[in-house]
């Protein structure tokens, strides 16, 4: 290191500064004094040497770095190479950048002078458009990642001379004279106020916005506690950055691998990188050594300052005797700080399924984030049943009702005691109540031996797929849009899956046609068929009889299988279609059940009604019923008996009617749907909408309707509708197993009061017009 020490540089870098940058490094040491001080607790503890020479090569988010070091973000550049200076000896040295989006440099010439990663830190701009463009030309020019710091924003700042030019489009920005060495730009041009162009702090609806508007990996810093932690993997974060080292063990502890966590701040030596380690980071941010290196001797100061941390941190790793940085452990660390708790080697996302990085699981969870951020907000993206319509002593009449059919059916008081307290059959012990309401009110007439009780209709639909899909040779089909649910569950088991697009109108048997002859084709077997017939989820669409008849004869002829999903019939007001299970007397349909909407979604009881023919290699006949019950019995092992009892009780009070059981409910939810389309209406008027370019369609129950829009509706303009005019709704995406539907909203009208529905409309049209008027 030229005969100069780590300690010598940040010695010299304190010698004949100016008044300002005096006061900025002082602010720096204040921001970082509580992990200096504990670092200065903190000691490491020899143990055996360690064969070969230690490994400081660290792997994070699929870049390999020459050690866990990551440089910046700095807050202030002080040099006029300053950038290119510290990029350039980092990129010799094989360590990654991060860049502030208030950078003097071209991001473009930035990425080209680097020889590792580059990171983007940005912040939460007043102005939305700003956040997304900076992001995007950060992702064209290269770079690996995109920062945002929880909290206020602070040290904005950069050196003399320099321009924020990523940001800045067509106006011309001055910068004040006599400065000194770091300045805060004030009264200069549109850009001069740095702070005018932030907000003052950033929250988790930040968060989400810049997650919606970048594809790039998101680390989000300013990370104080292990519930915040767990919150930013639930938002999306690929990264954290915890702020302090007393925590850093329980914030660790809390991401359990699932993402990389780094130290903020505080680091000046290479043993403080090994205790980070061994405390629970995966990487430290290195800002102040830098910094020094930086100011006492440009470019090859850096350089210098990154070899000695690098060469300090392998004498570290030489004393305490480990082998490798990734195998820092918690014993490392010796004296009175924090208490490291013992953990296993972190779980990398690389080597989980890919399902869990798949966005279809992660769009309820953003939506979720926006409902719990604007809680007052008027919501149209909840499709539940409505909880006015619940009796709270109904649960306990229902049950008593189906303890007293047990007796009355002669079972003993033990027996009754052991199907409601064990664990019971796992096909289900109301099958035979489940069977006798679809013959009287659905016309299905099956045995009950050929229906299995599940764990609401999503783990029907997870036993079906399991069962029917054996090999990558086969595929799923599924009307889309479709319920997220199915391709979750498609998704989850590895199933490949084919839209059938949808028509203005509803599903088509010709573009069904279409898509099994393709596939078959391509080598693949179209296994089966998933649509909801009636009012469905998204769309609010419903097939027509004729089409009905159609696609009965379509499968039977290809050899395919119906998946019929059809939770909201007795939900609707009027008389429903026949279900296609109805009209199938040859076993081309599997018919999914769901009481979540019709008795109440909190017992979590579905059914399906598989009542086709297996025959093994022997000749032996079973139903695929029982087939499913064997994957079942390895997968919930039975559905509550609590919740059947309930469901049961229900039924039998209805004479097994569950139109009966929901007459009431269902011209409530019809008047919701009227009520939303008049407000619509009301509005947004035929005359004005057509100039628009806004249309919706008129569902005649159900939860859903669709509006389509001529703006991108996606999460940011989700997010912007929360924020702006107080109403929540879903983008149509999200349904759209292929991609598609981006200029698609689903409003619910299940969940709200007319009150509400008024208001609610009312917003929505605001937030329409206000969008359609942008360019």
């Amino acid at each position: 290191m030229a005969g100069r020490s780590l300690d010598d540089y940040a010695r010299l870098a304190r010698e004949g500064l100016d008044s300002v940058l005096s006061e900025f490094l002082t602010a720096e040491e204040r921001a970082w004094s509580a992990n200096r001080e504990t670092f200065g607790r903190l000691g490491l503890r020899r143990r055996g040497a360690h064969p070969g020479p230690p490994d400081t090569a660290a792997k994070i988010l699929d870049s390999t770095w020459s050690a866990p070091l990551l440089v910046g973000p700095l807050a202030g550049l002080v040099r006029p190479e300053g950038e290119l200076a510290v990029v350039r000896a980092a990129g010799t040295a094989g360590l990654p950048v991060v860049v502030s989006a208030f950078t003097g440099r071209d991001l473009a010439e930035l990425a080209s002078a680097a020889r590792g990663p580059l990171w983007l830190r940005t912040h939460p701009f007043r102005d939305r458009s700003t956040a997304r463009r900076i992001a995007d030309v950060a992702a064209d020019a290269g770079f690996e990642a995109v920062t945002l710091t929880l909290g206020p924003q602070r040290h904005v700042r950069f050196g003399p001379g320099a321009v924020p030019v990523n940001l800045v489009e067509e106006h011309p920005i001055r910068m004040p004279r006599g400065a000194g060495a770091l300045a805060d730009l004030g009264g200069y041009g549109p850009y001069a106020d740095l702070r005018s162009l932030l907000e003052p702090t950033a929250g988790w609806a930040d968060i989400a916005r810049l997650r919606s508007v970048t594809s790039l990996p998101l680390l989000i810093a300013g990370i104080h506690t292990a519930d915040d932690a767990r919150r930013a993997v639930e938002a999306g974060a690929d990264g954290i950055v915890a702020e302090t080292l007393d925590t850093l063990p329980e914030i660790a502890s809390a991401v359990a691998g699932r993402v990389p966590v780094l130290l903020g701040g505080g680091v000046g030596h290479g043993a403080d990188v090994l205790v980070s380690l061994a405390l629970g980071a995966d990487a430290v941010v290195l800002e102040r050594p830098v910094l020094d290196g930086l100011l006492v001797g440009a470019r090859e100061g850096v350089t210098e300052v990154l070899d000695g941390l690098v060469g300090e941190l392998r004498t570290a790793l030489a004393f305490t005797g480990t082998g490798s940085v990734a195998d820092a452990v918690p014993e490392l660390v010796s004296a009175g700080g924090p208490v490291p708790t013992p953990r296993a080697a972190p779980l990398r996302k690389g080597d989980l399924h890919a399902s869990v990085c798949d966005p279809v699981l992660g769009t309820m969870t953003f939506l979720n984030e926006v409902t719990h951020r604007y809680p007052d907000a008027i919501s149209f993206a909840p499709g539940r049943p409505y909880d006015g319509l619940f009796d709270t002593e109904q649960i306990i009449t229902d049950i008593r009702r189906y303890l007293n059919h047990l007796a009355e059916q002669g079972s003993s008081p033990e027996a009754i005691r052991t199907a409601m307290y064990q664990y019971g059959p796992t096909a289900g012990q109301i099958r035979e109540i489940i069977a006798d309401s679809l013959r009287a009110d659905e016309g299905i007439d099956v045995p009950p031996e050929s229906i299995v009780v599940t764990v609401g209709a999503q783990e029907a639909m997870l036993l079906v797929l399991r069962a029917l899909v054996t090999g990558p040779g086969d595929v799923l089909l599924a009307a889309s849009p479709c319920y997220v649910g199915i391709t979750g569950a498609a998704r989850l088991l590895d199933i490949p899956m084919e839209a059938v697009e949808e028509r203005e109108d509803g599903f088509d048997c010709d573009d069904l046609e279409a898509v099994v002859l393709r596939e078959k084709a391509r080598g693949r077997r179209p296994r089966a068929f998933y649509v909801v017939p009636d009012h469905s989820n998204p769309s609010g669409t419903t097939m027509s009889p004729g089409t009905r008849g159609r696609l009965l004869e379509l499968a039977a002829r290809h050899g395919i299988l119906v998946i019929e999903d059809s939770p909201y019939r007795m939900v609707s007001p009027g008389t429903p279609l026949p279900t296609l299970k109805s009209m199938d007397p040859g076993h081309t349909v599997v018919h999914l059940g769901s009481y979540a909407k019709t008795v109440f979604p909190g017992a979590r009881v579905g059914f399906v009604v598989a009542d086709q023919p297996v025959i093994d290699d022997t000749g032996r006949t079973t139903l695929l019923a029982d087939e499913l019950a064997k994957i079942k019995s390895m997968v919930t092992v039975n559905t509550s008996s609590l919740s059947q009892a309930a469901v049961a009780g229900a039924l039998l009070g209805c004479g097994g009617r569950v139109s009966e059981l929901n007459r009431d409910a269902a011209a409530h939810y019809g008047d919701a749907m009227r009520a939303t389309l008049h407000n619509l209406d009301r509005h947004l008027p035929a005359a004005r909408r057509a100039d628009l370019g806004v249309r919706w369609n008129e569902p005649t129950g159900g939860f859903f309707l669709t509006v389509t829009v001529p703006f991108r509706a996606d999460n940011e303009a989700l997010a912007r509708s929360a924020e702006n005019f107080g109403v929540i709704w879903t983008p149509m995406n999200y349904f759209y197993p292929q991609g598609g539907g981006h200029h698609g909203i689903r409003l619910s009208t299940s969940y709200l009061t007319p009150a509400e529905i008024e208001e609610g409309t009312a917003r929505l049209a605001r937030f329409i017009e206000t969008e359609c008027a942008q360019p």
